[in-house]
């Protein structure tokens, strides 16, 4: 069986595959101080609660993008699942995607991971992957799987807290549109009437108008077809509010580390 383990700035995601079926998923905040010790003890407990032995995992393949996690991570695989992992990012590893930027080194492992899980289910077809996470990224795909570039704009939460602690008199929110009026059958609004309603529309509305316009320049550039598809935890909230979001994979990480590892097993 495959553990496979994404890192990202906020949480850290660690799942089970059989094959291409995933046994069970948990989620932690990410913390570079987490020892390898901490990290055993939370997960073989969770997965004991799925039936899962650590005995029964013979592969580890590993995306972060907090490096400072890496040597803990690394433990854990060594010490607790007497397992070397793959590592994303790592040149002796093969993507199976040419990446067509200036320094393909400073990729994130999670965008590149991200393309070839898209680049799979869309072979052919040009694509923008939009990943709602603690930064909001753009990312752009050829027709071929090649990474070409990307936007990466604030991630709305992190631009939620930097309002709420910048502004003394401004609460903290839930992310949503603000509601229609009792028995109203109308477009959602976007002219608040209170304090809260103005910047639930200021922070919702205006990430859609963010999600629109930078979609819209992308395309003009780039020049031809393009199918967007949007991942993250926010992906579909934003999906309901928008038509340039064609379709929602919440799974597009996990579904490409995997295919990583497959494709590289045997080298």
């Amino acid at each position: 069986m495959l553990l496979a383990i994404d890192c990202g700035n906020t949480n850290t995601v660690f799942a089970v595959f059989d094959g291409t079926s995933q046994l069970g998923a948990w989620r932690t905040s990410t913390n570079a101080g987490r020892t390898a010790d901490e990290y055993a003890v939370w997960l073989t407990g969770l997965m004991a609660l799925n039936d899962l032995d650590r005995s029964s995992i013979d592969a580890v393949i590993l995306a972060t993008v907090v490096p400072a996690t890496s040597f803990n991570l690394k433990s854990l695989c060594n010490k607790y699942f007497d397992i070397d992992p793959m590592v994303v990012g790592d040149p002796a590893l093969s993507l199976g995607i040419e990446v067509r930027i200036d320094n393909p080194r400073e990729v994130g492992a999670d965008r590149l991971v991200n393309a070839v899980a898209a680049h799979e289910r869309h072979a052919g077809t040009a694509m923008i992957m939009i990943d709602f996470g603690t930064a909001t990224t753009f990312d752009v795909l050829g027709s071929d799987g090649a990474y070409e570039g990307g936007v990466i704009a604030p991630g709305i939460n992190l631009s939620l807290d930097a309002l709420y602690q910048a502004a003394a008199q401004l609460p903290r929110i839930a992310i949503q549109p603000p509601e229609r009026p009792a028995g109203v059958n109308e477009p959602m609004p976007v002219i608040g009437k209170n304090t809260v309603t103005a910047m639930q529309s200021g922070i919702f509305w205006g990430y859609v108008g963010l999600i629109e316009g930078l979609v819209s320049r992308i395309k003009a550039q780039y020049g031809a077809p393009m199918f967007v598809v949007a991942t993250g935890g926010l992906a579909p909230l934003f999906a309901k509010s928008t038509d340039v979001i064609q379709e929602v994979d919440p799974d597009v990480t996990l579904r490409g580390l995997v295919l990583i590892h497959e494709r590289n097993k045997d080298v």
